[in-house]
């Protein structure tokens, strides 16, 4: 398979922004633009409805983005489109990797980091070593070929996991741990990818120059995340304008990630850090209205990077290449799974004896959610040319992220729930239930308010129906206030899940939370108390442990 990448969208536009008269009097130029406009919007018709389609069907939307990719000829849009490498690494994955960050809440983070750094960085080098040993001697690469595709394929589609998860009831801690790894593993299997470019190149390569190179990638990748993102924090207190912030992050995620490749420092890491920064301090400082802008526009922005990446995966694939590359695809996932199995069980066990054990049933998820993705692909593009085997590993690696995404992407749903993680114990689902009440009759409460103010409900049928539902919201609290008297500070359910105070009391810290915010997004609450209060709330909720 002959992988051609198109830059379509680059000369086009470089050719209209330097000369736009040109652009206008040249009708090869302006036809080809509007093509392209053409095949954008035939591809955003397709997204949507995949998105419909999948969520019938209950299946991961970017399983249902590859398959229809394949299923759309690239004859029939009016312009070409493809998988470019450059647009991948230097626009998506600084958006979906700063959009991740800023929502992860470094109390969750900081309560998993020890396991997370565990698997981002010893298992990753384990993982990666055990793949490309056994992909030499199963297909026969060359050293160097086996080690940057044992790389490629340490990296996880965590997009497919959290997926799975929506769908299926998991511990929050495993989510965090998923989320968190693929936050530093990107950056980790880009530095070694770098580094075995470097071999390949000159020819010769020391130990410590590589250490040295893995020191200066991520002490100094972390330093310009920081400082960036302070940066940025810093001028949060002087633009508390929604578009205008949003602009600001936009050029820090992008700035960053250009100037850590300029730096020669991990750019992935750079945009981990300055996003975890802006996410938990950077907020602080900005009024409701612009903090969920600004989370809105990143949310939406990390949706279409992965709708366009994913729907290209399968556009770029040729549909016979694939099935004359599955035997080797399928020897491919093999190895890498093997590499998984050898890092994260033995690496875990080690856990346990300078923190907490992970759950082995957690484990049989971290391994079972080992997917495959779009950035693979992308850094298999970007292999040196002259390396042994290249054309050949392009196609098996396309063959073998294909294959992953939908294979284990359509199943992982089904294992994970088989595997019953989440059995809360009946205090647990009994408090939950009178909490569901409590709700419900809550709502129905507010409903009819509604309905007397405008006139459609009678005053004296309001009564009634208010009281009704007044008397099932009392009956709730009595029983969850009798409830929480008897237990002790913790009851464990059959899989070690604790009903505790510290989780009840993150829950009425949350709900405070988004109370405030909306107080202040409708003018209600002065903005200097609200932030203040809020500031407070933050530090309670750093203070507790992870439930």
């Amino acid at each position: 398979m002959t992988i051609q990448t198109k830059v379509v969208i680059s000369s086009l536009l470089g050719n209209i922004v330097a000369n736009p008269q040109t652009a206008i009097n040249n009708p090869s130029i302006s036809n080809g633009f509007t093509g392209l406009v053409s095949t954008l919007i035939i591809l955003l018709i397709v997204a949507t409805g995949v998105a419909l389609v999948t969520r019938k069907l209950r299946i991961p939307y970017v399983v249902g983005l590859v398959l229809a990719g394949l299923a759309i000829s690239k004859q029939v849009l009016p312009a070409s489109i493809g998988l470019d490498p450059e647009v991948i690494l230097n626009l998506f994955l600084p958006i979906l990797i700063f959009e991740a960050a800023i929502n992860t809440d470094i109390s969750r983070l900081r309560s998993t980091i020890k396991p997370i750094l565990l698997l981002a960085g010893p298992g990753v080098i384990l993982s990666a070593t055990i793949t490309a040993t056994l992909l030499k001697f199963g297909i026969n690469l060359a050293w160097i070929t086996a080690a940057a595709v044992g790389v490629i394929l340490t990296i996880t589609d965590t997009v497919s996991v959290i997926v799975a998860f929506r769908n299926v009831s998991v511990p929050r801690s495993l989510a965090t741990i998923v989320e968190g790894e693929s936050l530093f593993n990107d950056g980790i299997a880009l530095v070694l990818l770098s580094i075995i470019s470097t071999i390949f190149t000159q020819g010769s390569f020391s130990m410590g120059e590589g250490l040295q190179q893995i020191f200066i990638a991520f002490v100094g990748g972390s330093v310009l995340g920081l400082g960036l993102g302070y940066l940025c924090v810093g001028l949060f207190h002087q633009l508390d304008d929604a578009l205008s912030n949003i602009l600001l992050t936009v050029a820090v995620a992008l700035g960053t990630f250009q100037i850590g490749n300029v730096l020669g420092v991990s750019s992935a890491i750079a945009v981990v850090i300055a996003g975890l920064v802006i996410g938990n301090l950077g907020f602080r400082y900005t009024s409701a209205p612009t903090a969920v802008s600004l989370l809105n526009f990143w949310e939406y922005a990390g949706f279409g990077a992965n709708t366009f990446i994913f729907l290209l995966v399968g556009l770029e694939v040729d549909p016979s290449d694939l099935f004359k590359s599955a035997p080797a695809a399928l020897l491919a996932i093999a190895t890498y799974q093997i590499g998984r199995i050898c890092s994260i069980y033995p690496l875990l066990y080690l856990l346990r004896f300078f923190d907490r054990p992970i759950p082995l049933r957690w484990q049989h998820v971290l391994i079972l959610g080992n997917v495959k993705g779009s950035l693979s692909m992308a850094l298999t593009l970007t292999l040196p040319l002259g390396l042994p085997n290249r054309e050949e590993v392009i196609t098996l690696v396309f063959s073998t992220v294909l294959i992953s995404l939908v294979g284990q992407g359509l199943s992982l749903s089904s294992l994970v729930k088989k595997l019953n993680l989440s059995r809360p114990s009946p205090v647990k689902q009994k408090i939950e239930s009178l909490q569901l009440n409590l709700i419900s009759a809550k709502a129905a409460q507010k409903e009819l308010a509604s309905l007397l103010d405008s006139g459609i409900l009678p005053k004296s049928l309001y009564e009634e129906l208010f009281a009704g539902y007044q008397a099932k919201i009392a009956v709730s609290e009595k029983e969850i206030r009798d409830m929480f008297s008897q237990i002790n500070i913790s009851d464990l359910g059959e899989n070690g899940e604790q009903i505790n105070l510290e989780g009840i009391r993150r829950r009425l810290y949350l709900a405070e939370k988004v109370a405030i915010n909306e107080a202040l997004r409708r003018g209600l609450l002065a903005d200097e108390i609200g932030q203040e209060y809020l500031k407070l709330l933050n530090t309670k909720l750093l203070s507790l442990k992870d439930d």
